[in-house]
């Protein structure tokens, strides 16, 4: 099954639902990054967080950006994602081991340990708008459902998940946003605690061999979804050496030419797809010059 995000309502628009299939996605950042099952699995959570989060911005250009800073070994997470649903994210300690919470279930939260999570959403206005909150138990989803009812006043539902294989690659990963729309009806709530009260794992149901399409009529039973469109979430860096150029440039011309007589080379590297910038002495010279 290929990666699949899809969008719907229920309940004659009084819910809004995203399903996804992030499976691929979730593996080619655990390649990237070469992380530990534990970080692989929180970053997998918040990638797929993000790419669903992602598909609601309206313009091109939007993007949104997702930071974790825990006291625990992985230290943070950072994700961003645009309104294509294509994501990036890395985890600060991307090797680090904990024992599992219990036989076959990764320890995230205590991983990530206590802390912060910040949305900011860059959409085109003068300033980025920006929420943020104090982690309720550092599991991801949970603090998530509890960001959307405090910084944006929405009651929701998000399952995120990650199945980690023997091999430690990635065998099933997931996730579902749900909310309400303003003035829902009693039943309708009640509806959907129900469903979502006896929902297994979202990666089980993947195991299971269940589609996205499956998943959304088991979250919406009663309430007939109709899915509006789909599309597909991706690992996706927009890095480039002109933005890096552009990074070298506003150093400022001080650190560069300090950078020119000492080292005589300069090599970045993307934190978020791993790739590195190599530059020779002439080429920072060129930069230099252009800086100028």
């Amino acid at each position: 099954m290929e990666d699949k995000l899809i969008r719907a309502i229920g309940a004659d628009g009084a819910v809004r639902a995203f399903v996804a299939y992030t499976k691929d996605m979730i593996q080619q950042a655990r390649v990237l990054h070469n992380t530990s099952p534990v970080a692989t699995a929180a970053l997998g959570r918040l990638l797929t967080a993000g790419a669903i989060m992602g598909s609601t911005l309206k313009g091109e250009k939007d993007v949104i950006t997702l930071q974790i800073k825990g006291d625990g070994a992985l230290q943070g997470i950072v994700v961003t994602a645009d309104s294509k649903a294509r994501a990036k994210g890395y985890v600060f300690q991307p090797n680090v081991e904990i024992a599992d919470k219990y036989k076959g279930k990764l320890n995230v939260s205590g991983a990530i340990g206590n802390g912060v999570l910040r949305v900011i959403k860059d959409i085109g206005m003068k300033e980025p708008y920006s929420g943020e909150i104090e982690l309720v138990i550092g599991e991801i989803a949970e603090d998530l459902t509890y960001y959307f009812a405090q910084s944006e006043q929405t009651p929701s539902a998000v399952g995120l998940g990650v199945l980690i294989d023997k091999d430690t690659s990635v065998k099933q990963a997931g996730g579902f946003i749900v909310q309400l729309m303003p003035d829902t009806e009693e039943e309708v709530i009640a509806q959907l605690e129900k469903n979502i009260s006896k929902m297994p794992y979202i990666t089980d149901l993947y195991d299971m061999g269940k589609t996205p399409e499956e998943i959304l009529q088991i979250l919406l039973e009663g309430l007939e979804p109709k899915i509006t469109d789909s599309i597909q979430p991706s690992f996706y860096c927009n890095c480039t050496k002109e933005r890096v150029e552009r990074v070298l440039i506003s150093i400022g011309k001080q650190e560069l030419e300090k950078i020119i007589t000492e080292d005589k080379q300069a090599t970045l590297h993307c934190h978020f797809c791993a790739k590195e910038y190599h530059f020779e002495q002439q080429e920072l010279i060129k930069l230099l010059e252009s800086a100028k």
